[in-house]
């Protein structure tokens, strides 16, 4: 029988304690239905007493319901100096009303002495006590050890304690924690294993942060010494480095080590959750995460291409698709013909390996790359490449000339960008002129102007989403500085999909604009295919 693994999720407490990571209660609630969706098995909400936000969360979240998730309120062992029954903020934790509680406690000498001020017998009574006061109110009970490694290596004796004292008071589990980030694996699998032998009837947990970039290992080592619940968050997101990232342990345990983690079917869901968290937190998804990032199996070189068209096993460690990813071949001076032959039936194009066009496309990317341009990221400009070089694509207008003016009259005004263009279009000259915020809003808003009348759509139907402007290295013709080469993506938009292209210029102007010309012509280039 397949070993069940408990899910613990803690990005709407854990995570956003991160430095760049601010969930509201709408967004909190929003990423709580998605996780609820993947099949986590308990979602951590917050720390009612520690903000109007968490509060908040905890009342609105009552009128959810969810399918798989446990909600759960967090919160510390009751003030020293008080009961647990006078303590306001304690009693805010029960007064949550969630099913399940996690409170933590001090299991590390030197916090009992530094940060709780109060000697370990009575932090041996807080942890018991705390405990024992709000099981009555709870369907289940965790209780987090906080900074336990740390702990344990310290003062073995005490940090057992403590463990002894939560199990004595009702908690289901006992959470043991690398808070600091510290521990190595092999610590982690040897103190776990004499945590088993002192309390052999323990259900266990494991709750690590990645200061030593670990905390994955350490959580799949975890589970490999016996422990039943993993806690971490989605992307990794948390204090200092992050937490454990539960995008790289649950699919490493469900796929490679054959636990149970998330219900049947719902893994593939993972890479979209990813970056639906990302975009909540309006952080763009990091490229290179394993398992759900944009690049974890994306392939560059012509040897690796030539190898997956064969077998994908030979640089895939898993299955993209099992996690809700894809694979993608990029475009570079790196490429060889594989990549060209890989792209062109990505398209809907059919190539033989020796069609000449195949050696003219490749020379041609890998002349444009030596300048500055990247297709990996401008996949709408390589497929324009493409289809020009196989006569696939028609001229839907012809530049004629453009002139961009900027000025400003007063110190505190913004500048004032206007744009003229003149083109040819369907056997006329159209000469339009516009404003606009910069200098490439102006120049976009021009050529639209005057192609609005034979193309519609591009004034109801695309819009420009991202603009990006980079210095590139200088080449050894090239000058330095100011005078150095740009290059300028622009990622576009319409009602079915997105799409990204490039230019590259020492003007920042011109480089913009042949970004802007591929992206309107891939927009008229897929309606025509369309049709």
């Amino acid at each position: 029988m397949t070993k069940k693994i408990w899910t613990y999720d803690t990005t709407l407490r854990d995570g956003t304690q991160a430095e760049d990571v601010n969930l509201s209660t709408g967004d909190k609630i929003r990423v709580a239905q998605k996780l609820d969706d993947l099949g986590i098995d308990y979602l951590e909400g917050g720390w009612p007493s520690s903000n109007p936000t968490d509060e908040q969360f905890f009342q609105e979240i009552k009128n959810y319901q969810f399918k798989n998730a446990k909600i759960a309120a967090f919160g510390s062992t009751h003030n020293p100096k008080l009961t647990p029954e006078s303590d306001e903020d304690f009693q805010k934790i029960v007064q949550a009303g969630t099913e399940v509680v996690t409170l933590f406690g001090k299991t590390w000498e030197v916090h009992v002495s530094e940060a709780l001020r109060t000697t370990k017998e009575h932090n041996l009574n807080l942890i018991h006590d705390s405990l024992a006061s709000i099981r009555p109110h709870v369907q289940e009970l965790f209780f987090d050890a906080e900074h336990f490694f740390d702990g344990f290596k310290a003062n073995k004796d005490f940090a057992l304690d403590c463990l002894k004292r939560a199990e004595q008071a009702g908690a289901d589990n006992l959470i043991l924690c690398d808070t600091n980030g510290g521990t190595l694996t092999f610590e982690i699998q040897e103190i776990i294993e004499q945590v088993q032998q002192e309390l052999p009837n323990a259900s266990l947990g494991i709750h690590t942060h990645n200061d030593s970039e670990l905390a994955v290992a350490n959580s799949i080592q975890a589970v490999k010494s016996g422990i039943t619940q993993v806690q971490g968050t989605i992307n990794g997101f948390g204090e200092r480095c992050g937490n454990a990232n539960l995008c790289s342990i649950i699919p490493s345990l469900e796929l490679k080590l054959g636990y149970k983690c998330l219900p049947e079917g719902h893994l593939e869901k993972l890479t979209w959750i990813s970056h639906f968290v990302s975009e909540v937190a309006n952080i763009r998804p990091f490229a290179r995460q394993p398992f759900v990032g944009h690049s974890a199996f994306a392939h560059k070189g012509g040897v690796h291409v030539s190898a997956i068209r064969r077998n994908p096993k030979t640089y895939e460690h898993i299955t993209p698709e099992d996690v809700g990813n894809k694979q993608r071949v990029l475009l570079s001076d790196l490429a060889g013909k594989s990549n060209i032959l890989f792209k062109a039936k990505q398209f809907g194009l059919e190539i033989e390996k020796d069609d000449p066009f195949v050696a003219e496309i490749l020379n041609r990317v890998k002349e444009l790359e030596s300048k500055g341009f990247e297709f990996s990221v401008a996949e709408a400009s390589f497929e324009l490449l493409m289809n020009n070089t196989l006569g696939k694509v028609k001229k839907y207008f012809t530049l004629l000339g453009f002139r961009v003016m900027d000025a400003k009259t007063e110190e505190n005004q913004e500048p004032f960008s206007e744009a003229t263009v003149m083109i040819q279009v369907a056997g006329e000259t159209v000469h339009t002129a516009s404003t606009g915020k910069g200098p490439v809003n102006a120049l976009d808003n021009a050529l639209r102007k005057g192609l609005e009348t034979y193309y519609p759509q591009l004034i109801h139907d695309m819009n420009l989403l991202d603009f990006k402007v980079r210095i590139l290295a200088p080449s050894v013709n090239d000058a330095p500085g100011t005078a150095s080469r740009v290059r300028v993506f622009i990622e576009s938009g319409d009602k079915e999909m997105r799409w990204t292209t490039v230019g590259v210029s020492f003007n920042i102007i011109e480089a913009s604009w042949q970004a802007l010309l591929d992206s309107i012509n891939y927009k008229l280039f897929k309606d025509d295919k369309n049709i």
